[in-house]
């Protein structure tokens, strides 16, 4: 790929981790073929420990994004909002629009609208308005407008209601090794807090989403209404 163009994919999740598991085979491939990747987190998902207090966890989880940000060659960024308490307000839509138009993404990760976690169903609505005030030039900010052209929803087990899966990347071994490393820095995602097996889950879930489209492994991501929908081209 060294004589096409580069582009940035910015994931942003409702907590530290939505992403990571959901998407982030698919990050580690990109940015090992040399593209840009942001992983923004709305809030770091500090209340789900059963034995660690919010402030403790808070500290872990965002020392864990960081680890799995360097794993798989990627930038984070954090909001300072709680979770379980991710408001849905102009202050948020427009903070999150102003990232927007900072890097300039050509895709956008994020949650899909239906979801048993309300900060997740938040952070669709906050990108949705979010991507359109970016985009609209006579909103005016400190920086210029910028349309993101892509946005695709990740496969997130707590967001399955109405969620169609209609574009799968094709996960390459080495960028499955590394996510798979990065994963284990998160100690929810080793099954450390209630006991869920999220690596196995998603590491599983990419032989599933890949078999019926001759894939080793992939991802599965669904697209808003209307979107041209391919199998495997991102970002041609």
């Amino acid at each position: 790929m060294s004589g096409e163009k580069k582009s940035h994919i910015l994931a942003i999740s409702a907590h530290a981790g939505d992403m990571d598991l959901t998407a982030g085979a698919v990050l580690a491939k990109y940015t090992q073929e040399g593209h840009k990747v942001t992983m923004l987190h709305l809030t770091p998902g500090e209340k789900g420990h059963p034995r660690l207090t919010p402030d403790e966890y808070r500290k872990q989880k965002i020392e864990e994004a960081y680890q799995f940000a360097d794993i798989i060659g990627a930038e984070v960024r954090f909001f300072d909002y709680k979770d379980a308490e991710l408001p849905v307000d102009e202050k948020i839509k427009y903070e999150v629009a102003d990232v927007i138009r900072e890097v300039k993404p050509d895709i956008i990760i994020t949650h899909w609208k239906n979801s048993i976690h309300k900060d997740h169903s938040n952070t669709y609505s906050i990108v949705q308005d979010a991507h359109f005030y970016a985009a609209l030039k006579t909103i005016e900010r400190e920086l210029p407008a910028h349309y993101t052209r892509r946005m695709y929803f990740a496969e997130n087990w707590e967001d399955m209601e109405g969620f169609e899966p209609e574009v799968f990347v094709d996960i390459p071994e080495d960028a499955f090794e590394t996510w798979v490393k990065g994963m284990n820095a998160y100690a929810f995602a080793r099954g450390e807090t209630y006991g869920f097996p999220y690596i196995e889950y998603y590491k599983a879930l990419t032989i599933v989403r890949g078999a019926p489209v001759n894939f080793k492994r992939a991802q599965a991501f669904a697209v808003p209404k209307g979107a041209l929908n391919r199998r495997s081209q991102w970002l041609d």
